[in-house]
């Protein structure tokens, strides 16, 4: 039995030694590969840097893991990534097959790594990338990449590449990424969305960041992309599906304004995107805050009380979601007024739609924030087929 074992061991050993023998010849392959990291606008960022390579004549193929994990194809159609377990870094290694066997010149890869090791790994052992990319380093996920700030800094820098080169967008805590990167002999370099005009921004189809054009911009020209076609290969790439949008509903003799924020799920991202749309309470024209709520993570809940109390300025809040019981507490503890909460946890979208018109005179700004995820999704949808203009997407994604 025990000759069983060690036999058994050493194979394991020999077929794990020649299947990363044979990944790193496809990575040999592929001469550009960008990881991307952070804490907010992963997905965005990657679906721009690859539609910039696309438009400057790379063979390019990207993977996102964010709200719909998809596979982008070098044509720009994509398909949704179909798991039959949890999410696991293993398969960023399917991924860099499947590249390398489409010819792929290069490839722009989403990290899907939170525990700070596998972040680590994942772009050490796996990704090696070319060039590191680390949108920002806001505090979330503290129960797993915390407790404080500075580790989830830390954390993140796992990603970026030993001896390489790394861009960012991150201002308030770069000095910390800026030591991490000294320490694996590594140069970081920060980008200015000030380079971005306001021109240029007009010709995305939805509510785009300046620092998110800026930082796929900077790479696209480190790779030789010029800067008109790295533009208009960001402006014609698909967003993501929890791309900041605005739909405009008209609903009989009432309109309303719905912004898709679900994704901005962290206090200093829901924050500032207050004060960019310029959002403020008013009772000829209320604010109405959507909050999407998880019973898996405990800790985000807490978060959002502490973001709707702090960071967001409204006339109305429905919870949605799991777990709202907790939030209704919490959101009691922090001093909200109550009277202006509704616990919707257990409605439907269509109830929550129809709520959200009673809750209005004639006009209103109803906002999605907290997460994107399970009736997140369904209310985005909802909005969207009753928007004067609706947005295409794939609904295959349901599938993921």
């Amino acid at each position: 039995m025990e000759l069983f074992i060690i036999i058994l061991i050493i194979a394991l050993v020999a077929w794990w030694v020649i299947e990363y023998g044979r990944h790193r010849n496809k990575l040999r392959d592929i001469k550009v590969r960008v990881h991307v990291n952070g804490t907010r606008g992963k997905s965005s960022v990657t679906r721009l840097i690859a539609g910039a390579l696309r438009e400057g004549g790379y063979r390019t193929v990207a993977k996102t893991t964010g709200t719909l994990p998809r596979f982008v194809f070098p044509d720009g159609s994509e398909e949704p990534i179909v798991r039959l377990g949890p999410p696991n870094i293993h398969e960023q290694v399917g991924i860099v097959r499947r590249a390398a066997q489409m010819g792929a010149d290069a490839l722009v890869v989403e990290c899907m790594a939170l525990q700070p090791e596998y972040q680590e790994i994942s772009e050490r052992k796996i990704i090696q990338s070319s060039v590191g990319v680390i949108t920002n380093a806001r505090p979330d996920h503290l129960d797993v990449m915390g407790p404080t700030d500075e580790d989830v800094v830390d954390a993140i820098s796992g990603t970026i590449p030993p001896g390489g080169i790394c861009f960012t967008a991150e201002k308030e805590r770069f000095e910390r990424l800026r030591k991490n990167a000294e320490i694996v002999g590594a140069r970081i370099i920060q980008t200015d969305p000030g380079k971005i005009s306001d021109k240029e921004m007009e010709g995305f189809s939805y509510i785009e960041h300046k620092e998110n054009v800026a930082l796929a911009l900077a790479v696209a020209l480190h790779f030789g992309v010029p800067r008109d076609k790295a533009i208009r290969g960001m402006q014609i790439a698909k967003p993501d599906f929890g791309a900041l949008r605005v739909f405009h509903i008209e609903f009989f003799d009432k309109r309303t304004v719905f912004y898709n924020a679900f994704a901005a799920n962290d206090p200093e991202s829901t924050g500032w995107l207050w004060d960019m749309l310029g959002l403020h309470p008013s009772e000829h024209e209320p604010i109405i805050v959507i909050a999407n709520n998880r019973a898996d993570r405990p800790s985000r809940t807490l978060q959002l009380a502490k973001m709707l109390h702090g960071n967001v300025r409204a006339n109305n809040y429905i919870l949605v979601g799991t777990n709202t019981k907790l939030l209704w507490e919490e959101l009691g503890r922090a001093g909200i007024d109550m009277a202006n909460v509704q616990d919707m946890g257990s409605e439907e979208v269509e109830d929550i739609f129809e709520q959200c018109m009673e809750l209005t005179p004639r006009s209103s700004i109803i906002v999605g924030v907290g997460n994107i995820g399970g009736i997140g999704r369904e209310i985005v949808r909802y909005f969207e087929a009753r928007a004067e203009s609706p947005v295409e997407h794939d609904d295959s994604a349901d599938g993921v």
